[in-house]
């Protein structure tokens, strides 16, 4: 097909303007009927007539033509079954008129003509579907690629906040609105190419509709950048706004594979590029609170979190409260591991003995008599409501410190 929109006859060399115009009402039809560009036709007619006319097989250059209309296609965006319709809608056409146009002596040369013709065709949408598959391929590895560096920049908070602006836009990302970032990893670690991450995005856009979504991974996590509910900061969204995201997420990646463990973490929503970076580190720090003090939730909310964050920030005096509250019990028999563990689950069941027998499968004597332990080692008595409190923040400081498994920091600095 010439760049006016005229098809070559095939031939001697010379032009055939009846020729030309039947070749283009043939496209025109074709392109009609599959609603594909007709510029994808361009050497396919010409292919298809000489194998009718003269039973000439394509040559290579005429195949790496169509092979190039292949990639074309596919960079357009053009679904692969209606470049297929258009070719094959320009085969039958052709195959329909042609003895209006060259009349045939017998039998014999029709059925001749009919199988180079349908080689033509078999040969030509072959080389058109393989190519259009890897440049699909190339395409989809391509945005990945972009996808991810976006990814990347956008949870690290790069600087150059315009052009962070510009490369988001492809992807259909409004800085300007709030944005939160979720976390997931599974118990197994998550391995490359997992297809959670292809399985998420798909929920993610059924179930909250056709918005700005990215879904990658980074380090080993799955990492989910949704809008948030509403237009305001993140003082402003509501309390079920964050966790509603979080639930869901986690109920769908517990589907994908059966018996497969996950903890998500959600950060709060916060507008601007800057934003999506904090609500990652927001995020990323619940998830690594939460592994530390061995939460048995598996969906986890960094507003939840900001107790802990507050215990972590102040290292120096979580050390000195944890050298003056607690290392005395190191002291016990069996080490200080049960009696933190007593306390642990006694303030997480709200001071129920009996409850906390029953979740460390102990007898209630046990727990009452590990109880009087610590107040025994660490003057410290659980039952005393201002007591209580110290020594409830020095376990929580000591699961988020890995004591006593782990040395106390040294010198801690005061932050």
């Amino acid at each position: 097909m010439s760049g006016s929109g005229g098809v070559r006859w095939p031939g001697s060399g010379t032009d055939n303007s009846a020729d030309e115009a039947w070749l283009t009402a043939i496209a025109e039809a074709a392109a009609g009927d599959s609603q594909a560009p007709l510029e994808l036709l361009v050497e396919y007619l010409t292919l298809l007539a000489d194998a009718a006319i003269s039973g000439r097989r394509p040559r290579d250059h005429e195949l790496a033509i169509v092979r190039e209309l292949g990639r074309r296609a596919a960079e357009q965006g053009i679904p692969a079954g209606r470049v297929v319709d258009l070719y094959l809608s320009a085969a039958w056409r052709m195959w329909r008129d042609l003895p209006d146009v060259v009349p045939y002596r017998d039998r014999d040369t029709v059925r001749a003509s009919a199988q180079t013709v349908l080689r033509v065709v078999g040969e030509a949408i072959a080389v058109l579907v393989d190519s259009y598959q890897v440049a699909t391929q190339h395409l989809i590895r391509q945005e990945e690629a972009l996808r991810r560096e976006l990814v990347d920049d956008l949870l690290r908070g790069d600087a150059d906040v315009s052009r962070i602006v510009e490369r988001a836009e492809p992807f259909g990302l409004d800085l300007g609105r709030p944005h939160q970032v979720v976390l997931a990893v599974p118990a197994d670690g998550l391995a490359e190419g997992d297809t959670a991450t292809a399985m998420l995005e798909r929920f993610i856009l059924d179930r909250f509709g056709d918005r700005e979504v990215l879904v990658a991974t980074k380090d080993g996590l799955l990492v989910v950048l949704i809008p948030a509910t509403t237009a305001t900061t993140a003082m402003a969204v509501p309390r079920t706004g964050t966790k509603g995201v979080g639930a869901p997420i986690h109920d769908a990646l517990v589907r994908h594979r059966a018996g497969r463990a996950w903890r998500v973490a959600t950060g709060r929503a916060y507008p601007g590029a800057y934003g999506i970076a904090r609500s990652y580190e927001e995020a990323r720090e619940a998830l690594t609170l939460s592994e530390r003090l061995q939460l048995d939730a598996a969906v986890v909310d960094a507003r939840d979190m900001l107790v802990y964050r507050v215990l972590v920030r102040d290292q120096a005096a979580i050390v000195d409260l944890i050298n003056a509250v607690l290392v005395p019990v190191t002291r016990a028999r069996g080490g200080a591991e049960p009696l933190l563990q007593t306390l642990e689950t006694y303030f997480a069941t709200g001071e129920v003995a009996t409850e906390a027998a029953r979740r460390l499968n102990v007898s209630v004597r046990t727990v009452t008599y590990r109880l009087a332990k610590v107040r025994e080692l660490t003057g410290q008595d659980p039952g005393d409501p201002a007591q209580r409190f110290t020594l409830h923040i020095a376990v929580l400081g000591a699961r988020l410190l890995d004591w006593p498994a782990s040395d106390l920091p040294s010198n801690a600095p005061r932050t």
